[in-house]
């Protein structure tokens, strides 16, 4: 049981949780509209589902390799080159599935977690 406590409290379970749902926030966010890579990060962060872009990238990457998101180098006014992500139809259906299952397995957890609220 202390190894249990342990993990709590080194935030390694947040850890775990954070990236279960990383993917899907990404397509939603990508759902709304197109966005770089550095705003993505930064509305993750905001959100407190990140704290850093070394999260985020090589998940950017493994969802363009599974074809959930293409993506197209902008050069606009002079700036910088930035990759803007967009969502394929892939992407929005592997999105729908989950918002389909999330209220469901959310409800099976708190279910465990608090039997006398459920």
């Amino acid at each position: 049981m202390q190894g249990i406590v342990q993990h709590m409290a080194d935030g390694s379970v947040a850890t775990q949780l954070r990236k279960g749902v990383l993917g899907p926030a990404v397509l939603a966010l990508l759902e709304q509209r197109e966005r770089y890579g550095l705003e993505i990060v930064r509305e993750l962060s905001d959100a407190g589902l990140v704290a850093s872009e070394g999260t985020v990238y090589p998940l950017l990457t493994r969802l363009q390799d599974a074809g959930r998101v293409a993506s197209d180098w902008v050069i606009a006014d002079g700036a910088r080159p930035r990759r803007f992500y967009r969502l394929t139809p892939a992407g929005r259906a592997e999105l729908a599935a989950f918002r389909a299952e999330w209220p469901v397995f959310a409800r099976a957890v708190h279910g465990i977690l608090d039997p006398e609220r459920h």
